[in-house]
């Protein structure tokens, strides 16, 4: 007979906590009623701080009063046991479970066996890091390398502390560049849990993680390495790039020991560059290193910058205009059309967008639509001949087809089209009219894919032509009607060989480009292949007063490729940690609506902050997906519901393999008042089952009350209290399951008949993040003694209002709802399906029946009166 079991805190993962003592809490599933029936046994098998040995404790039975409570029921047939078990911890403590049937004579089973479930290590938090703490970076890293030059610095992050260390390099040598790799040391002697963001291939970053000093070993070199120290201390690494033409990298070296790898293509002996911060939870201690890094960045570029260039770049921005880019639902040709891209079938996928209903307000006219010239055996040979469309697939040229789209297409607003940061995948055609009319010259470009190494010379505009050239052809993109672009490749900066080219082509085509699509399409652009870390120092991290632009933020999607989905999440939820400190707004990609996988990345996508673009293939869209992303506003464009604080993991320790829920967290609001967000994914390849204690949402406040809402179950809980026992929250999800959990902060009113009147606006329930609609709530007691919620939102659909009094209230007597200050059909407020607390006004629906129109201001002003005291 098999079981399944989660416990909190958590098996496989480390778990820092304030009160030494800890309720461990235990969920068993078993298969059927009868199963249930017969009494189990669950025992905590501890080690308990650094004395004694392996010690064993009961769980004992909860009652029901005293249970998590589940978000997500079990599957039918299957019941779930709760148990509880009470421990001191002295200072950390390691810890599995054991269960079994207690009739008889069962066998007890481990779950670390039947699951593949590691020890779970719980640690008591230590004192708070802060500025003169005795210890000092000689003795937070063993074995520091003498011959390093490290300084102290005052940390822009509360509750952290932090460190630049230098190595000496070398000048580069003639036309080599100079590469030193150099020890560091071992963080902290030893460590519970690693993370680091690798280089997975030179334009793309992505994480790994580890348990251990021992399996410290890293395949690709690292931006950023995190060490979780037994005391529960964070040990954050940012490698510097983008100073004095030197790139510092991060790899793992013998015994856990780790080094730093520089790259310099100065003319000069200079130094590399790696920040160190210490801090109490891993989010203040990456915020560190990152901060101080955007100081020295911008410090140095403000030396060497042109006088007046970033001003001009500017100059003629309205913050309205590019929020537009990336709030409405965009439409991508790049897997839905394919790589042989025509005018007919762009005109085609458009004309089934609208005969679907699917009002898209920005289009992404992907690669091969360009005059390529098609020499050598693949895409990375091909070079660019002219600005004008293939006039074999564009026989009428770029101008006619978006004067056709926006005729006959009045919803797409905006119209981008793609390229290379050198023109395409090889620069320019050498023998192609771009050529003739810039001047360039050849470089030589050293890549490896994986599978496929990229090398040979490349012809690309020189220097002294790089902005002439970016201005003529945004020029000719405006001139044809084009608002926006998709910037691709711009990684293939950082493969030239030449350090002199380096030196001098890098800064001047990442400048050439950032100012010609601020001054021609007002930031509209997406930076694409752009992680590289010379071109991610110099132009994501740096403000300046520049508004943030869009940046993909991972590898591609790959709809055919069935193990890239999970990962594909994976890989942008944990990039986040670093993306979420640029001056960008992260992009996790385009996605099919009709995918197997097609929930799970709309969830991802409206968690992630960023834009949500869909690349369906003509004829195969899921609406009821799209509507659930989407709202429609009142005047008739349809929007995105993107929260304001962008989503990224809540554990960046835990592994890809490890059996536990990857929680991406985001928050919309405003501090304290707003709502927090956890999108919960099951990556693995069986069911799984966590139990979540609220504290762990981003932004909840201790002395906090709210209702938490599963999107997915529609379940709706009863208030929760932070203060006190944790409350807990049970979630499930099948394989390839994903969900949205939102905790509302909910208002109190005194009321003399009722008692505590708790109250919370749920945003579109309909929506995964219907939460993000809302614009402000006020809650008002009447002078009459009815209550007033006054709800403003961006967009239509069905809004849930928690109302703790609502199942002793009629809705026909006690009721009266208003939009735009008229009564609305009675028929469209009612009581939630799934709970009664929960009052529904369809304000779509009324919408409609009403007549109503928007007016000068976008938005729509739901009133809810009802009784408050009751005779």
């Amino acid at each position: 007979m098999t079981a399944f079991i989660a416990t909190y805190p958590p098996l496989g993962q480390v778990t820092q906590l304030h009160d030494p003592s800890v309720r461990f809490r235990a969920v068993l599933e078993v298969p059927n009623e009868a199963a249930a029936a017969s009494p189990w046994q669950l025992a905590l098998w501890y080690l308990n701080g650094d004395k004694g040995g392996w010690t064993e404790a009961e769980f004992l039975p909860d009652t029901p009063d005293t249970q998590p409570i589940c978000l997500h029921e079990a599957k039918e047939g299957k019941v779930r046991l709760y148990f509880t078990a009470n421990q001191a911890v002295h200072g950390s403590l390691r810890f599995t479970v054991k269960f079994r049937q207690a009739a008889g004579d069962s066998e007890w089973q481990w779950v670390r066996n039947e699951q593949s479930s590691d020890d779970g290590v719980v640690v008591m938090e230590q004192k708070l890091t802060q500025e003169g703490d005795p210890e000092d970076l000689p003795d937070l890293i063993r074995f520091l390398n003498r011959d390093l030059k490290w300084q102290s610095h005052m940390s822009q992050s509360p509750g952290t502390r932090l460190w630049s260390v230098e190595a000496g390099v070398d000048k580069a040598k003639e036309d080599e560049s100079t590469f030193v790799t150099v020890p560091l040391g071992i963080p902290w002697g030893e460590f519970l849990r690693w993370f680091v963001l690798v280089r997975q291939w030179t334009p793309w970053l992505a994480p790994r993680q580890g348990r251990s000093l021992s399996d410290f070993k890293l395949d690709k070199d690292a931006l950023v390495c995190s060490f979780l120290s037994p005391r529960g201390k964070h040990m954050v690494f940012l490698g510097m790039s983008g100073i004095n033409d030197v790139t510092t990298l991060l790899r793992g070296g013998d015994s856990g020991h780790l080094m730093l790898h520089i790259r310099s293509d100065n003319l000069e002996s200079t130094k590399g560059t790696v920040l160190v911060a210490v801090g109490d939870n891993f989010e203040s201690t990456i915020a560190s290193v990152m901060y101080h890094a955007r100081t020295l960045v911008m410090t140095a570029n403000a030396a060497t910058a042109q006088d007046g260039a970033d001003t001009t770049s500017r100059s003629d921005i309205r913050p309205e205009w590019y929020e537009s880019w990336y709030d409405g639902l965009g439409y991508c040709t790049w897997n839905s059309l394919g790589q042989n891209l025509t005018e007919g079938k762009v005109l085609k996928a458009l004309d089934t967008l609208a005969e679907n209903k699917i009002n898209i307000s920005s289009l992404i006219i992907d690669d091969n639509w360009q005059d390529i010239d098609y020499r050598g055996e693949n895409q990375w040979q091909h070079g660019w001949n002219d600005f004008e469309a293939e006039p074999k697939t564009f026989p009428r040229g770029l101008r006619a087809l978006v004067s056709d789209i926006r005729a006959k297409h009045k919803n797409i607003q905006h119209i981008a089209v793609w390229h290379a940061l050198l023109g395409y995948w090889a620069g320019l055609a050498p023998d192609g009219p771009l050529a003739q009319r810039y001047r360039t010259v050849q470089l030589l470009r050293e890549d490896d894919k994986g599978w496929l190494p990229i090398h040979g010379k490349m012809t690309v505009v020189a220097r002294e032509d790089v902005q002439a050239f970016y201005s003529d052809f945004y020029r000719f993109l405006s001139a044809s009607g084009i608002d926006g672009v998709k910037t691709d490749g711009q990684y293939l900066v950082d493969t030239f060989v030449s350090p002199s080219a380096r030196r001098s082509l890098i800064p001047a085509y990442l400048d050439a480009w950032t100012l010609a699509s601020l001054r021609h399409f007002q930031g509209r652009v997406i930076s694409c292949m752009s992680l590289a870390p010379p071109v991610l120092f110099h132009s994501q991290l740096p403000r300046g007063g520049r508004p943030p632009f869009v940046l993909r933020n991972s590898d591609d999607y790959f709809p055919g490729e069935p193990d890239a989905q999970p990962w594909h999440i994976w890989a942008n939820a944990h990039v986040a940690l670093l993306t979420q400190h640029l001056n960008v707004l992260p992009d996790w990609d385009m996605f099919q609506t009709v995918h197997d996988y097609a929930a799970f990345h709309a969830v991802a996508r409206c968690v992630s902050g960023g834009p949500v673009c869909i690349t369906d293939v003509p004829g195969k869209h899921d609406v009821g997906l799209i509507d659930q992303m989407t709202g429609v506003t009142p005047r008739g464009k349809t929007v995105v519901l993107r929260p304001g604080v962008l989503g990224r993991t809540l554990d960046a320790y835990n592994g890809y393999r490890d059996p536990a829920l990857l929680k991406v967290g985001a928050y919309h609001g405003r501090a304290a008042e707003g709502t927090s967000i956890m999108a919960v994914f099951n990556v693995s390849a069986r069911p799984l089952t966590d139990i979540i204690p609220l504290t762990r949402f981003p932004g909840v406040v201790a002395s906090g009350r709210y209702v938490v809402r599963a999107h997915g179950s529609g379940t709706v809980t009863s208030p929760l209290e932070v203060g006190g026992p944790t409350p807990l929250l049970t979630v499930s999800l099948e394989a390839r399951g994903a969900d949205v959990l939102c905790a509302y902060p909910l208002h109190t009113v005194n009321s003399r008949t009722t008692g505590d009147l708790l109250l919370a606006n749920l945003g579109l329930v309909g929506k995964m993040t219907g939460c993000a609609a809302v614009l402000r709530t006020v809650y008002e007691v009447r002078e009459n003694g009815r209550m007033l919620i006054d709800a403003t939102l961006k967009a239509l659909g069905v809004l849930g209002i928690y109302i703790s009094t609502l199942p002793e209230l009629s809705i026909q007597d006690d009721f009266m709802v208003t939009i735009q200050g008229q009564p609305i059909p009675p028929h469209t407020v009612a009581a939630n399906k799934h709970d009664n607390h929960v009052l529904d006004v369809d304000i779509e629906t009324a919408w409609k029946e009403m007549g109503l129109k928007s007016g000068w201001a976008n938005e729509v002003e739901v009133k809810v009166y009802f009784t408050l005291e009751k005779k």
